[in-house]
């Protein structure tokens, strides 16, 4: 196998694309690599075909394994973490998930974004802030997250009103918003496809920890995408997503009222190309 990976690439050499001929060329020789390393038999080579084959037919409109699969294998995290390169104070990336959607509709300071009553009410206080320590005023904050019982609106559409738990606000001059929810629940990843079967075949966790997730924008600054997790979640040492960072745990307090309060600082990195982003 080693030495047709080689041919393989010695055929790249005119390829009007010179980086995905390299890419081809380094991906075949380390596959080669592996197989001889691992003395790989032929019907494990079709496994792993096959594996793939179910993948592909397992994405819709509604559903994309593929990016699951990059999610568990921890490709997505990685990638946001090298790409992202923020200084060492500001609030670390996170992927967005598969969760998110656009045009949440827009809420003051203190207006609830549970639309069905039902849950734990939080109060869930954001302060934005430069690396400087000042606050950032009138930056956009999309908040979504799960539901009390770990699921999210769009995964059932007819179980939750339109937006439920999502919304947009904007901070105010003292780079400060309060976001009026419920205490969100950590939920199960697709785990009916070839990718949670891959987990269970591997003694993989398939559940997320509690969290709240952010995309917060704002003129002069990177926009950024993070999660912000419940510390006391049980399932926080073992995100299957591998978005958990020491610096995006918080705690939730319960209330005289009997709900939950959290505070949270992000700080966000400063966009010295693109100052006119928002």
């Amino acid at each position: 196998m080693k030495s047709a990976a080689l041919a393989f690439a010695e055929r790249l050499h005119a390829a009007p694309d010179k980086r995905l001929a390299r890419f081809m060329g380094e991906l075949l020789t380390d596959f080669a690599d592996l197989a001889d390393r691992m003395d790989m038999s032929r019907d494990e080579l079709q496994a792993a075909i096959g594996f793939l084959t179910e993948v592909g037919e397992a994405c819709s409109e509604r559903r994309q394994e593929w990016v699951l699969l990059a999610d568990v294998l921890g490709l997505t995290s990685a990638f946001e973490r090298r790409h992202a390169r923020l200084p060492d104070e500001a609030t670390p990336n996170t992927l967005a998930g598969p969760f998110y959607r656009p045009g949440a509709p827009r809420r003051a300071d203190k207006e609830s974004i549970c639309l069905d009553g039902k849950g734990t009410p939080l109060v869930f206080t954001a302060r934005l802030r430069s690396s400087d320590g000042g606050p950032v005023s009138a930056a956009r904050i999309e908040v979504w997250h799960a539901n009390g019982d770990g699921v999210y609106e769009n995964q059932a559409p007819d179980m939750q009103p339109e937006f439920n738990l999502r919304g947009t606000y904007t901070s105010g001059p003292d780079g400060t918003v309060r976001i009026f929810t419920i205490r969100p629940r950590g939920y199960r990843i697709p785990d009916d496809g070839p990718v949670g079967r891959l987990l269970r075949q591997l003694g993989l966790p398939a559940t997320r920890p509690a969290h709240l997730q952010f995309r917060i924008s704002a003129s002069g600054y990177r926009t950024l995408i993070t999660h912000v997790f419940d510390r006391s979640d049980p399932a926080i040492a073992a995100d299957p997503l591998f978005a958990v960072d020491p610096a995006l745990l918080a705690d939730f307090t319960a209330t005289p009222d009997g709900g939950v309060a959290c505070s949270f600082t992000f700080i966000l990195a400063r966009d010295e190309h693109h100052r006119k982003q928002t």
